[in-house]
């Protein structure tokens, strides 16, 4: 095979992220800028999150037939912990799902939760194949894996690629938590703000953070710094879970966070969606945990450690942030006409949970992540909706 090899890949092909880091062998995408990360008090969670890329994908036009993309996968798992299935690259030729691609190899960082020791096992790169793609020119995209930090080294063909035209999709800037970042979901275009996107006809950046949707002043700022269309910021699991903060605490931050976004959006449709049905926690706070037994058991569950009688002296359940969200929305939407409110029961709701339980008691599988993105799609980008498209939005 005579290959067009690309290395470094240029920032150019690069979508969904907000910044790139140039390695000694290629490539990581981040989606927070380096001034964000460096506000993050080095917290291990959110900087393995904001290093998945989940939503990002390289962008190109060529000829080819054959494709390879080299990358160097990290990714960390827990000791005695069922384990994690491997990463996926995906292949979407001009706007059509052709193919995956497993990942294998990398680097791997094994923690004991009972220590808080860790491991380090190097592995070999990985090659991803793509082959029998259609003849002619074509856009092409790969997408990579929403769950392992990708270095990516080199690009191959067996045609020359070239930058993709700009899409003349509008911006949607999506911010979460780690339902939004894609846990449980099996491929990064089953992430529910892929399937929306897709679906919705947007162009997608995600800026879902497992474990790190906490009204940090720093992703406020970094939403108010990135151009987009339309915007929409999901809020509540991770506050009621890590047990962050008070009722009190709460409203004032909410109000901060969307004053920032304000400073450099004025006038951009904002949707603020409250959190998805989750039994665990509707009405008992956090922090929540691993669930020892089922570990043991050798599989993944969460449970929720806090005492509903809490809630009277100010602690966060999800009832009562979905009470808060509204309120604020309603307030502030008198002067704010394109602030807009949704209902996450609306996404995912008690009855749904009936037919679809969360696996994990936390987060949607594969088949849930596709509902909900199609109900947001419906709910949020058809005409009318909060975020279909209005000419006279600026962002």
């Amino acid at each position: 095979m005579n290959w067009t090899t690309t290395t470094p890949i240029p920032d150019e092909f690069f979508r969904g992220a907000l910044e790139l880091e140039r390695t000694a062998r290629g490539t990581v995408p981040h989606r927070l800028p380096a001034a964000a990360r460096a506000q993050a008090n080095n917290d291990p969670q959110l900087l393995m999150a904001e290093s998945q890329p989940s939503g990002v994908r390289i962008a190109f036009r060529t000829s080819a037939t054959e494709l390879e993309l080299e990358t160097v996968r990290s990714l960390a798992t827990y000791l005695g912990a069922p384990a994690r299935p491997d990463g996926i690259i995906e292949l979407v030729v001009n706007g059509v799902l052709l193919g995956s691609s497993t990942t294998s190899g990398g680097n791997t960082t094994t923690i004991d939760m009972a220590t808080g020791a860790a491991s380090l096992d190097t592995g070999s790169p990985c090659i991803s194949r793509f082959s029998l793609l259609p003849d002619g020119i074509k856009n092409v995209e790969l997408w990579l894996p929403h769950n392992e930090t990708t270095e990516l080294i080199a690009l191959r063909a067996n045609a020359p690629v070239e930058v993709a035209p700009p899409s003349r999709l509008p911006v949607w800037l999506h911010h979460g938590s780690s339902i939004s970042h894609g846990s449980n979901a099996t491929s990064p275009t089953g992430t529910w703000p892929a399937v929306a996107a897709r679906r919705g006809g947007v162009e997608l950046v995600n800026l879902g953070f497992g474990g790190s949707a906490l009204l940090d002043p720093f992703t406020a700022r970094t939403i108010r710094e990135t151009p987009a269309d339309v915007i929409s910021i999901k809020i509540g699991i991770n506050l009621v879970n890590l047990d962050l903060m008070r009722l009190r605490a709460f409203g004032p931050a909410v109000h901060g966070f969307l004053d920032t976004i304000r400073d450099g959006h004025p006038h951009t449709p904002l949707l603020v969606i409250s959190p998805i049905h989750c039994a665990i926690h509707e009405d008992t706070p956090g922090p929540g945990a691993f669930d020892m037994e089922a570990l043991a058991a050798g599989r993944m569950r969460f449970i929720a450690t806090g005492d509903p009688a809490e809630t009277a002296a100010g602690k966060l359940t999800l009832r009562v942030i979905r009470g808060e969200l509204e309120r604020i929305v309603r307030e502030r939407s008198a002067g704010d006409g394109n602030l807009y409110h949704l209902d996450g029961q609306e996404l995912y709701g008690g009855a749904d949970a009936v037919r679809l339980p969360l696996s994990d008691a936390l987060h949607p599988d594969a088949a849930t992540h596709q509902l909900m993105g199609e109900r947001f799609a419906q709910l949020a980008f058809s005409a009318g909706a909060a975020l279909a498209r209005k000419e006279d939005s600026n962002g």
